[in-house]
């Protein structure tokens, strides 16, 4: 299979172009440095450095778009808010564009998301059918979904990746808090009774390449293990993974002082389930959060 890929270096991109170039899928990784492609997959991969010089994307079979900039990197002041918009929604309108304009377009468009489309779910069970919140998080990806099913059509089918917390040794929200729980000062945060929808990055690998390759499935897909935790439940499970006490509780004021509206990541949540997915015939590997963090820390 002949496919585009954005966000091809990033926390997923990376294993997944792996496992697309090992199947002896043709990848072709859109980035603006070259340099960085190639240094992740040798001459293994094409580089393309813009779209605004093509016309369609008719030597395709199928499109990934992961990119975007991180969502928690910087407080959400409006200039950040409009960044977070726009390095998802100029590319997926630009992807979209092109795949109007082939005579022969991909047949299959996967587009990212987030289960930040639901806002802050409280306890209640998310599926794809769950009503959203009016949050920010919905608002960016409800118009970044919007963009992406513009493509849809006889030839085109579009699949929406709802992900969760995607658990990975080399980035994402473990890698980041995982010195501080090492150093002994992990713990809960807020009251800690927020679900963290999670899936392991083997899992969320797979899940991608089982809707590639089964033409059948489109819209959206929570890409998310089948049974997410509590923030609590989280902290002492990987306190216990890697054997160091977890129970300093950062409170909620401290966590709105830092992170200001980009707090609502961490202090809401979204008991999201892949209700679609398993319904397909997806098989999880890893479908109890201690079992998927055992493995990642198996070698170290």
């Amino acid at each position: 299979m002949r496919i585009l890929i954005t966000g091809g270096t990033g926390l997923i991109g990376t294993p997944l172009v792996q496992r697309l170039v090992a199947r002896s899928d043709k990848v072709t990784v859109l980035s603006r440095s070259p340099q960085k492609v190639y240094s992740h997959f040798c001459k293994a991969v094409e580089c393309w450095t813009s779209l605004q010089d093509k016309q369609n994307l008719n030597q395709f079979d199928a499109v990934i778009n992961l990119a975007g900039e991180p969502i928690a990197e910087k407080r959400w002041s409006d200039e950040q808010k409009k960044i977070l918009c726009e390095s998802r929604w100029v590319i997926t309108q630009r992807l979209t564009e092109l795949i109007a304009a082939s005579d022969t377009p991909p047949h299959t468009f996967l587009s990212g998301s987030a289960v930040g489309y639901y806002g802050d779910q409280g306890q209640a069970v998310v599926d794809e059918f769950e009503q959203p919140h009016d949050e920010f998080t919905h608002y960016l990806c409800q118009h970044w979904e919007a963009l992406a099913q513009n493509a849809e059509s006889p030839a085109t089918r579009v699949c929406i990746l709802r992900t969760g917390v995607v658990m990975s040794l080399n980035g994402g929200a473990l890698a980041k808090v995982l010195p501080i729980f090492k150093m002994g000062a992990g713990g809960p945060i807020g009251h800690g009774k927020q679900f963290m929808p999670w899936i392991h990055i083997d899992d969320m690998v797979n899940a991608i390449c089982f809707l590639l390759d089964n033409h059948s499935l489109s819209g959206p897909f929570n890409m998310t293990a089948p049974y997410p935790v509590h923030n609590d439940q989280f902290s002492a499970i990987l306190g216990e993974v890697i054997n160091r006490p977890a129970f300093i509780r950062t409170p909620a004021f401290a966590i709105k002082a830092i992170l200001g509206e980009a707090a609502a990541l961490v202090l809401g949540g979204q008991q999201a389930i892949p209700k679609r997915l398993e319904e397909a015939g997806f098989q999880f590997e890893y479908i109890e959060l201690k079992i998927a963090l055992e493995d990642l820390f198996k070698t170290q």
